[in-house]
């Protein structure tokens, strides 16, 4: 019997919307521009080898406040220096909302956006049929790896188009997250298997291990406020359950017994955190920064 679930990912207006409502109920991207201004930012000075032209890969950018924060360092660490910066995500309003950020933020000068409406993999095959071979300074993959087939591979092709001295930033999710209990249990259940891959940052170090590659590993804690999706007749706590689960309207086209055992692990300490009344889920992340 097919299932009556429907993965977010096939619907692209939905998964916007709850992507939206992840990140204003999340400290997600707080973190990500923390670690950016405490960490990476010192990483980022040794790229380059002091060349006059920096080329700067995003798979996976979303709307660009992330990449737009890193590119602000790159430009204050190499001043002068051309910044080529190719943006690669299939999803098109959100890269309507990165290129609308584009417009409006100062200071963009000497760097230039190509963008690309198409999965790592589409780039991957554009990429192989171009006849010279393209060398980039630092390439960043943040909360992408679970939507493709083969991470390892991914990994691998993408760090061997790193220049001498660049660096690979992979953000994902910790081991120790909220995410990996709902993903190992849930997983057979939810709509995971079809469109996303349980993947968390203790697989990615593994792989790195197995391919010899040096990195270096940070973790940062981070939390999703979930409180709303525990009330019924919610329209942002619809939206949050059918992030966490990856499903348009989870509540409603779930078999009861699925739903309630989902909402009973979110509550469950395993997941979340209760806190003067509020639920916050663990979203902790790990940054890992890959030498060339």
């Amino acid at each position: 019997m097919a299932s009556p679930l429907q993965s977010l990912l096939g619907n692209e207006s939905s998964y916007t919307k709850s992507f939206q409502i992840f990140l204003d109920y999340s400290t997600e991207h707080q973190c990500m521009h923390e670690f950016i201004d405490t960490i990476l930012q010192d990483h980022l000075t040794s790229i380059g080898n002091d060349k006059s032209e920096l080329n700067v890969l995003g798979i996976g950018s979303g709307k660009g406040q992330i990449d737009l924060h890193i590119l602000s360092y790159l430009k204050l660490k190499h001043p002068g220096v051309s910044i080529n910066n190719e943006v690669v995500d299939p999803n098109v309003e959100h890269l309507k909302s990165y290129r609308e950020l584009v417009a409006k933020t100062p200071h963009l000068e000497n760097i230039s956006f190509t963008w690309n409406t198409m999965t790592a993999s589409d780039f991957k095959d554009k990429l192989d049929k171009e006849t010279e071979a393209r060398k980039f300074d630092f390439i960043h993959m943040i909360q992408m790896l679970y939507y493709v087939e083969d991470p390892g591979e991914v990994i691998k092709y993408f760090h061997g188009l790193l220049a001498q001295n660049g660096k690979l930033l992979i953000i994902i999710v910790s081991g120790n997250s909220g995410w990996e209990r709902l993903w190992i249990k849930y997983k057979s259940q939810l709509c995971y298997m079809n469109a996303t891959f349980y993947v968390t940052a203790n697989d990615v170090m593994k792989t790195l291990d197995t391919f010899g590659l040096k990195y270096q590993h940070f973790e940062f804690p981070s939390t999703f406020n979930i409180t709303e999706c525990f009330t019924a007749n919610n329209e942002i706590g619809d939206l949050i359950l059918d992030f966490l689960t990856e499903t348009v309207n989870f509540r409603a086209t779930a078999p009861p017994d699925l739903r309630d055992d989902v909402l009973a692990l979110l509550r469950h300490p395993d997941c979340s955190l209760e806190k003067d009344g509020k639920f916050l889920f663990n979203n902790t992340l790990t940054a890992i920064i890959v030498e060339s």
